[in-house]
């Protein structure tokens, strides 16, 4: 499957149901982010929207596919900075829910300024929504976005977003890299492993995590993995030459030792 590259990126279009990736919005020194949109029969969900950075060139370009108005859900994956910052500006500017693990529900009133709780319509409680630790299916428009549970990879309340029509799996941090142009498809894996190596090594948890992760997929019926950062992974050769990579990394605690937690002199 080839990308329609525009200034954004059309990962999935069937007339009805829409799949829309942004990679280029974070300017100066932000860390790359890609932001996504999900648009089934004229209701839209925006997962992983990012901060301030992204927030006005995001709005931007999410009215050249749908209105704000029609914005049910903002998803994020877990609670970084390039994940949700601008929550809340989508609380104030719209009427969509906010879709995150219950174990952050308690933390994410501390992004909101008193400035803009006094402008946020209606109760924070009554939008948000807290994804227990199995995940959930949440609908949208005729169809369910499905919460996956992804957790410590890297964050302790950490879901991905697989979209069944698509059979998009939206893997937040899982399998980012750092590359110059995240529109460009992938097309050698080996040469982009440097490029994911060392972000994995130290952000995701342990190998017995991943081995997890990496278990349930392979039952899924997944044509593409699309990270936060860096470059999808599109159809199944490429898939499962990633899922092979990732199972076998030692990363996180495995690679911990005495040498790291000793005292500075």
């Amino acid at each position: 499957m080839a990308l329609d590259r525009t200034t954004s990126q059309v990962l999935y279009d069937d007339g009805i149901h829409k799949c829309i990736s942004f990679t280029s919005l974070v300017k100066g020194e932000g860390v790359q982010a890609n932001q996504f949109l999900i648009i089934n029969n004229g209701r839209a969900a925006v997962l992983d929207p990012g901060g301030d950075l992204t927030y006005v060139p995001l709005t931007m370009e999410l009215n050249k596919y749908t209105r704000l108005t029609n914005l049910d859900y903002v998803m994020a994956s877990h609670q970084d900075p390039d994940i949700i910052t601008s929550m809340p500006r989508w609380l104030v500017y719209t009427d969509a829910k906010v879709v995150a693990s219950k174990l952050w529900a308690r933390f994410l009133p501390h992004l909101n300024s008193a400035f803009m709780s006094d402008r946020m319509k209606g109760n924070w409680l009554d939008r948000l929504i807290e994804l227990p630790d199995q995940g959930a299916a949440i609908s949208l428009g005729q169809t369910k976005i499905i919460a996956v549970p992804a957790h410590f990879l890297h964050s302790v309340g950490n879901f991905q977003f697989y979209d069944p029509i698509s059979k998009i799996l939206f893997s937040g941090d899982m399998g980012a890299s750092m590359v110059e142009d995240a529109a460009d498809q992938l097309v050698d894996f080996n040469s982009h492993i440097p490029k994911m190596k060392g972000f994995h090594q130290r952000y995701m948890c342990s190998n017995r995590v991943i081995r997890l992760w990496v278990k349930m997929v392979r039952e899924m019926d997944v044509e593409m993995i699309v990270p936060q950062h860096g470059s999808p992974f599109i159809g199944k050769e490429m898939i499962n030459q990633f899922l092979d990579w990732i199972e076998n990394l030692q990363c996180g605690i495995d690679l911990m030792d005495e040498t790291v937690f000793s005292c500075p002199q």
